[in-house]
């Protein structure tokens, strides 16, 4: 049995509990909220580290010191990440659901889930200044392909 099905989140090694990250990007993209509404929206824009071919980011042990407002994800910040899209295997883990068929941890790699359009290959923007933000805002991150 794989150890996202036999163990708990708090009980997965460091090295466990960063393997669940499929590397889709999608927690990179800039997001806005609607002051009045306060309603989530996710851009195609992404971080300056973000590497848009492979979807990770180019300097992922320093990110903080360079960009320092990049979340860390941790269990015990799981129920307040609700940006976290539905497919983020942390959400998913959290809420008692199963793995994606694509997930890098089922497949062996990244590519079904590029192939299934999970990640943000070929859709995202990484511009160090985007004057018309509310422009880039797009719906494709919240989407979920099983």
């Amino acid at each position: 049995m794989p150890f996202w099905e036999s163990k708990s989140l708090a009980e997965m090694s460091t090295e466990e509990w960063e393997s669940l990250c499929d590397g889709c990007g999608k927690c990179c993209l800039n997001k806005l909220i609607d002051d009045d509404t306060e309603k989530l929206y996710y851009t195609n824009s992404a971080c300056k580290l973000l590497n848009l071919k492979q979807c990770s980011c180019k300097k992922y042990k320093n990110r903080l010191s360079i960009i320092p407002e990049c979340t860390v994800i941790k269990i015990q910040d799981l129920p307040e990440l609700d940006w976290l899209p539905e497919s983020c295997a942390y959400k998913r883990l959290y809420l008692g659901q199963k793995l994606p068929s694509w997930h890098p941890l089922i497949t062996g790699s990244k590519s079904e889930m590029h192939k299934k359009g999970m990640s943000v290959r070929g859709k995202a923007v990484c511009k160090t200044k985007i004057d018309d933000i509310e422009n880039h805002i797009v719906s494709w991150p919240l989407e979920f392909i099983e």
